[in-house]
């Protein structure tokens, strides 16, 4: 119990200028010349009402001012997030979130939906950039990228 209220003492510093963020793991370690925070086991990080990562291993890397400037989770990571006022859900082997650039990196059986329109996609690497708002599928391993979306069927009378 005491390590976790480290934990959120220390995240919370960190994103000062941020929605709040939570954060739960049943270890943490911080390396200050290597500029990195580690959090292993359960790990449970959630902004505002809705944005939830959860992984195995939350690798978190800083610039020299302590702002995070790369997550990467690895270990059963899966995701909700509101992108552009849609709700998403997601998961994969690897996530990467780059803050500076707004960027979300899918990887290794990567899986994103939009839950209101139902659309999915499936492939080895999903790349969301949120600044620019586009959306990149690729097939690393050969395997087709795989895309599921509704049409609506206008009869015609």
């Amino acid at each position: 119990m005491f390590s976790r209220k480290i934990i959120l003492f220390f995240l919370f510093s960190v994103f000062v200028n941020a929605d709040t963020v939570n954060v739960t793991a049943d270890n943490f370690f911080a390396d200050e010349n290597k500029l990195i925070s580690i959090l292993t086991g359960n790990v449970v990080l959630k902004k505002g009402d809705y944005d939830t990562l959860k992984a195995d291993k939350l690798t978190i890397y800083f610039d020299k001012e302590k702002n995070p400037i790369k997550y990467v989770a690895t270990g059963n990571t899966s995701f909700n997030a509101i992108l552009k006022d849609k709700h998403y859900d997601g998961k994969g082997e690897i996530l990467t979130y780059e803050p500076e650039k707004e960027i979300y990196t899918l990887e290794k059986n990567a899986y994103l939906h939009e839950k209101e329109t139902k659309k999915e996609v499936f492939g080895d690497k999903i790349i969301v950039d949120r600044a620019k708002t586009t959306y990149e599928v690729k097939s690393i391993s050969k395997k087709p990228i795989k895309l599921i979306f509704e049409i609506e069927d206008k009869e015609k009378k």
